[in-house]
């Protein structure tokens, strides 16, 4: 803990009811594990100490956490109808031409059939020809190569979300 006055957010984060807290926790993430560990390791006195134990709980989870994560993720592309935050995470892809999101499709399914799961990048700042891009040069890698390259890409969208949750809480 290293601050003197801890962020009006991150005091209301801490001060939320435990099962309030876990809800919030579980709309950055959809692994239970990764939220239980932030939502233990409460109350943290500054938001570098939120992003230090979302680092360390990403570390930690199981190949099963970290599926459970991904799949409260939408393919690129695709957002969930009435989810405000992968549509904004998404952005890239919401001009995109037909041919584009055609190819994204196409690319999406072919990943997903190779790795089980969807193909999960953080798309914040990104435009749909770097996620394209993106998805081509990471199919050929091994799975288990792929998987801690999702592994870290959630970290940097957890740490996005986690930093816009303290904004609203």
């Amino acid at each position: 803990m290293t601050s003197t006055s801890t962020p009006p957010g991150l005091a209301r984060f801490n001060a939320l009811e435990e099962r309030a807290a876990l809800a919030v926790l579980l709309e950055v993430c959809a692994s239970t594990a990764w939220a239980g560990r932030l939502l233990a390791a409460r109350p943290y006195a500054a938001a570098e100490d939120l992003h230090a134990a979302s680092d360390a709980a990403m570390a930690e989870l199981t190949a099963a956490d970290l599926d459970e994560a991904m799949a409260g993720h939408p393919p690129i592309g695709r957002p969930t109808a009435g989810d405000p935050v992968s549509a904004r995470e998404q952005r890239g892809m919401a001009g995109a031409s037909g041919e584009l999101r055609a190819e994204m499709l196409e690319l999406d399914l072919a990943y997903q059939e190779k790795f089980g799961h969807v193909f999960l990048i953080c798309a914040t700042g990104k435009t749909g020809e770097q996620m394209r891009d993106a998805v081509k040069e990471r199919i050929g890698n091994a799975p288990e190569q792929e998987r801690e390259i999702v592994r870290t890409e959630l970290g940097m969208i957890n740490r996005i979300r986690l930093a816009r949750l303290l904004d609203t809480v």
